[in-house]
């Protein structure tokens, strides 16, 4: 069994230490402010009139409850203080960054266009008047996250375009990648017990990803397509990274 094993390697580097203090600063900012936290740092879609071009970044430091910070913290330490290591502070967190963005970016891609489909018909209905109930209760239906309840066109509308993206998981799912690339056969252990090399792992998790992604609905919470942009952006860095230097497998 080839386990991959820190050695002299700092346990908490700079920069993954660094990262999780800024993130549990920013989650307690959004406990005492609220939404209005959200609203200016949270990825919004380009067609949001919330949107600011500064949430490409500041959405990774936002997180939506304890678990969702508790569990991307301990990923970004598991899998990043061990690139940390191996690259130094400062590739690292230019490949963390890049990540990031690039899942944000694929992301505000699907968003864009799943949106534009639903201000069309919503549109629509607005060109064709709001007594058309068919309409109303197909477009409910489609779009809303609740689609028991019967919201107005232009609520359901105002809160998908309003609805915020955040937290580190797209640049984790970088880190990721890039760890089961460079460290292939090294075992991890799920739930701390069941021993599976990485590469097996970050395969079938991108798979899991994938299928979720085409199955997601309109109530569906989780960035699919931002983990898996993530990941892809990863890989590509870190084989780019990599290609002339083999002796790094494990």
């Amino acid at each position: 069994m080839t386990e991959f094993r820190p050695g002299s390697f700092q346990i908490l580097p700079t920069v993954i230490k660094n990262l999780v203090i800024i993130n549990v600063l920013v989650f307690l900012a959004q406990q005492v402010f609220g939404h209005t936290v959200e609203d200016l740092f949270a990825l919004h879609t380009w067609q949001s009139p919330l949107f600011k071009p500064w949430q490409f970044v500041t959405h990774l430091f936002l997180h939506g409850d304890i678990s969702h910070i508790f569990f991307n913290m301990f990923a970004l330490w598991m899998f990043g203080s061990v690139l940390e290591n191996l690259w130094g502070p400062k590739r690292f967190i230019t490949f963390y960054i890049i990540c990031g963005l690039g899942a944000a970016l694929c992301h505000m891609l699907v968003l864009y266009v799943e949106n534009q489909h639903m201000l069309d018909a919503f549109h629509s209905i607005s060109a064709n008047g709001t007594n058309s109930m068919n309409e109303v209760v197909n477009f409910n239906h489609q779009y809303s996250p609740d689609p028991s309840d019967l919201y107005s066109p232009a609520t359901i509308v105002d809160a998908r375009l309003n609805e915020a993206t955040l937290g580190a998981s797209g640049a984790i799912f970088g880190c990721l990648a890039a760890f089961g690339y460079l460290f292939p056969n090294t075992y991890i252990y799920l739930y701390f017990f069941i021993p599976i090399k990485v590469k097996w792992f970050v395969i079938a998790y991108a798979a899991f990803e994938l299928y979720a992604a085409i199955q997601s609905s309109a109530g569906d919470n989780v960035a699919h397509v931002a983990h898996l942009g993530g990941a892809l952006v990863g890989f590509i860095l870190v084989y780019y990274w990599n290609k002339n230097n083999r002796k790094t497998f494990y």
